[in-house]
C-alpha cells in the first residue's frame, strides 16, 4: 500500500505484506547486517507468506499500530548477531502468522540473542586474527586479564557496546565490546579497574564509544578510590570517525590529569601505540613495555622519513629499549607478556589503592635487629672508589626486596619501593657506580617525579646520599640543568611523608641541600661515621682557598679535618645523629613507626609552580 488505510479494519493484503516484512527483519538479522539485497529478496521469496516478490524488500509502514510488527521491529533493529538456525526457524515461522508472539518466546529468543551476542564478543576479532595475534607472541586482550587479575574476579563492564558510525560501510562491522575490555577485578585481593585494549578488533583503534568505555571505569576508579590499569595495544584514532575519536581522546586525557595524585595510575604498552595516543601513558604514574613487541612514538618511521630523511625501524625509534634507556618515557621493559603481567601483579601489591587509602601492610618476617655487620666495610676508606648502593639497600629493607623502577635510566640515581616492617617506603638513593653518584638532568627528572607520586600517596621516602655535587660541563649548562636540577629540590622541598636520610659517604655543594636535607624540612637526618659534607671536595677547596700556597697537600689535610666529616653539620644540627652503617635498619624502622602519626601541610594555594 501507499497510503494508510482508511477503515480501522485493515485489508487482507496489508495483513499479508505485514506479515511478509515482519519475517524479512527476522531474516537480515539472521543475515547479520550483510547488506545482501539481493539475498535478502531471494530468502523471502521462497517464503511460503509471500505470494509476490515483485515489491521492495525495503518497503516497511513506519504507521502501522500493529503491536507484534512493533515487537519484531525493535527485535531486528537491534540485533547484529546471527541467529542459529532454529531460532531463525522458529522467528519465521512464528512471524508468519499474525497471531502476536508469546512472552516465552520472547523471552527464549532474547535468551538465545544474548547468548549470541555474548559468543561474539569473547570471540573479538575471529579465530584467525586472535592465531595471528598468537603467532607474534602476544596474548589476547581477555587472556591478559586472566592473567592478571585473581582468577574468578573480574567483572566486566559494557559487554555489548558496539561503536555509532555509519560511515565508510562501518555499519556493517560491528563487533560486541568495541575493541576493548573494561570492568574492575583484583589483585592479591585488592580492588583494581582495568581495561584492555583489542588488536584484533579494528587494530585495537580508539572509538568514540571505545573511549567511553575507559572513561566510564577511570570514573568509578576514582569514585571508589582503586587504581587503574591499562593494557595499552592499539593502533591509535580509528580514522573512520575522524574528530569523534579525537574528540574520545581527549575525554581519556582529562581523567587523567583529574585522577593524577587521586589514585595510581599505570599503563602497561603490549603493543603498539602511535600518535596522540601516546599522551595517555605519559600522563599516568608508570609506564611499562613489553620488549621486541610494544612502541610508542607520536610519527612514525614513514613520517620521519620523510621530514628528515632519517631511516629508522619502529623499535629503533619507539622500542622498550629506547623508552626505558634513552628517553626515560617508560619505566620498565618486561620479557613477554607473561612475565610483564606476573611482574605488574607484584609491583601494584606496593601500592596504595588511592590517597586516602593506607599503604598496604604485610605481616614482617624479617627481624628488625638482624645482623647488618657487614655494612661496616660496605664504603671503601677511598671516596675515589665506588661501591653499589642498591646492595646497601637490600640489606636494610625486608628480605632484601627491593623493587627498582627505571634501573636503566640515569643509572646515577636509583629509585623504587621496598618494604619496612611489611609497610611501603620508597628509596631513593645515588649510586656510585655510575658517574660517581652526580646528579644530572636525567636523574634530577627522575628521582623528582618519582618523590612528588610518593608524597601524592603518603609512602614515606627513605634517601640514601653519596653526592660529589652536579655533573659539570656545557652539554649540562645548555641543557638546563639549572632549571632541571631545581626540580628535585622543589619535589623534596614540597613534601610532607616522612623523610629520612641516610648520608653514606660524600654530600658537597647544593647537591647536597637538594637531597632531601634537614633544610628541606627533613625529620630524621644521619650520617655514617665516615660521611664528608662540605661545600666541595678538600682538594678542589684547598687549590681555591690557598691557592698561592706552595704546599698544598698539607692544606688539604687540614680542609679535611676540619669540615670533610660529619660533626660540623652534627654541631649545628644538621643531622640528628652519627650511626654506625649495623643500626641503619632498626634506625630506620624506629623513625618510620614514629612517624606513622607525622601531620603537616603546606599553605592554602591552588598549586605551586614547578619548574617544568
Amino acid at each position: 500500500p501507499t497510503k494508510p488505510p482508511t477503515h480501522p479494519i485493515f485489508s487482507k493484503e496489508f495483513v499479508i505484506l505485514m506479515s511478509a516484512a515482519r519475517t524479512l527483519l527476522q531474516l537480515r538479522g539472521a543475515l547479520n547486517g550483510s547488506g545482501a539485497l539481493a539475498q535478502q529478496q531471494r530468502l523471502l521469496a521462497s517464503s511460503s507468506v509471500v505470494a509476490s516478490a515483485s515489491w521492495s524488500p525495503m518497503l516497511i509502514s513506519p504507521w502501522s499500530s500493529l503491536s507484534q510488527a512493533n515487537q519484531q521491529r525493535h527485535y531486528a533493529s537491534s540485533s547484529r548477531t546471527p541467529l542459529s538456525a532454529a531460532a531463525a526457524a522458529a522467528a519465521t515461522t512464528k512471524t508468519a502468522s499474525t497471531a502476536p508472539v508469546s512472552a516465552f518466546e520472547m523471552q527464549r529468543l532474547n535468551q538465545q540473542r544474548l547468548k549470541d551476542r555474548s559468543e561474539r564478543a569473547e570471540l573479538g576479532g575471529g579465530a584467525p586474527r586472535i592465531a595471528a595475534q598468537h603467532s607474534k607472541g602476544k596474548l589476547t586482550a581477555r587472556e591478559r586479564l586472566d592473567l592478571l587479575l585473581d582468577p574468578g574476579s573480574f567483572r566486566e563492564y559494557d559487554r555489548y557496546v558496539e561503536h555509532r558510525c555509519a560511515d565508510f560501510g562501518m555499519q556493517n562491522q560491528k563487533i560486541p565490546a568495541d575493541g576493548v575490555i573494561t570492568g574492575q577485578g583484583t589483585i592479591h585481593g585488592r580492588t583494581v579497574f582495568v581495561f584492555s585494549q583489542d588488536f584484533t578488533v579494528f587494530g585495537g583503534s580508539l572509538s568514540e564509544t571505545h573511549a567511553e568505555k575507559i572513561c566510564k571505569v577511570m570514573d568509578k576508579a576514582m569514585l571508589v578510590g582503586a587504581p587503574v590499569i591499562g593494557l595499552n595495544d592499539s593502533g591509535g584514532a580509528r580514522i573512520q570517525e575522524g574528530v569523534a575519536s579525537l574528540g574520545g581522546y581527549a575525554e581519556v586525557f582529562q581523567r587523567n590529569v583529574t585522577a593524577s595524585g587521586v589514585i595510581p595510575q599505570i599503563s602497561m604498552i603490549m603493543g603498539p601505540c602511535a600518535g596522540g595516543a601516546v599522551y595517555s601513558p605519559a600522563m599516568t604514574d608508570f609506564t611499562f613495555m613489553v620488549k621486541d613487541s610494544s612502541y610508542m612514538f607520536v610519527t612514525g618511521p614513514d613520517v620521519v622519513k620523510t621530514v628528515t630523511k632519517e631511516e629508522v625501524t619502529q623499535e629503533q625509534l619507539g622500542g622498550a629499549s629506547t623508552h626505558t634507556k634513552k628517553s626515560g618515557v617508560a619505566h620498565l621493559a618486561m620479557e613477554n607478556d607473561i612475565d610483564a603481567l606476573e611482574r605488574l601483579r607484584d609491583f601494584v601489591d606496593y601500592l596504595p589503592s588511592s590517597n586516602r587509602h593506607p599503604i598496604p601492610e604485610r605481616k614482617p618476617t624479617d627481624p628488625i635487629d638482624r645482623d647488618l655487620t657487614s655494612l661496616n666495610t660496605s664504603v671503601p676508606a677511598d671516596p675515589n672508589i665506588p661501591y653499589d648502593m642498591k646492595e646497601i639497600i637490600r640489606s636494610v629493607f625486608d628480605d632484601r626486596e627491593f623493587f627498582e623502577v627505571m634501573p636503566d635510566f640515569a643509572r646515577n640515581i636509583v629509585i623504587g619501593f621496598a618494604r619496612m616492617q611489611g609497610r611501603t617506603v620508597c628509596v631513593v638513593a645515588n649510586q656510585p657506580m655510575e658517574l660517581a653518584g652526580c646528579l644530572d638532568i636525567d636523574s634530577s627528572v627522575k628521582a623528582a617525579r618519582f618523590v612528588r607520586f610518593c608524597d601524592a600517596f603518603n609512602i614515606p621516602i627513605v634517601t640514601f646520599v653519596d653526592v660529589p655535587g652536579f655533573l659539570p660541563g656545557t652539554a649540562q649548562e645548555y641543557g638546563g640543568i639549572i632549571r632541571h636540577g631545581a626540580k628535585l629540590l622543589y619535589a623534596y622541598a614540597e613534601a610532607t611523608v616522612p623523610k629520612v636520610t641516610v648520608i653514606t659517604r660524600k654530600a658537597y655543594g647544593g647537591a647536597y641541600d637538594v637531597m632531601s636535607s634537614k633544610h628541606l624540612r627533613g625529620d630524621t637526618n644521619y650520617a655514617w661515621p665516615n660521611a664528608e659534607i662540605a661545600v666541595m671536595g678538600a682538594k678542589g677547596a684547598a687549590e681555591i682557598i690557598w691557592r698561592n700556597d706552595k704546599d698544598l697537600v698539607a692544606r688539604e689535610n687540614e680542609y679535611k679535618t676540619r669540615f670533610a666529616n660529619p660533626f660540623s653539620a652534627a654541631e649545628r644540627g644538621f643531622i640528628d645523629d652519627i650511626i654506625e652503617p649495623a643500626t641503619t635498619r632498626r634506625v630506620i624502622a624506629h623513625d618510620l613507626e614514629i612517624l606513622r602519626e607525622k601531620e603537616l601541610k603546606n599553605p592554602a594555594k591552588k598549586h605551586g609552580n614547578i619548574p617544568l
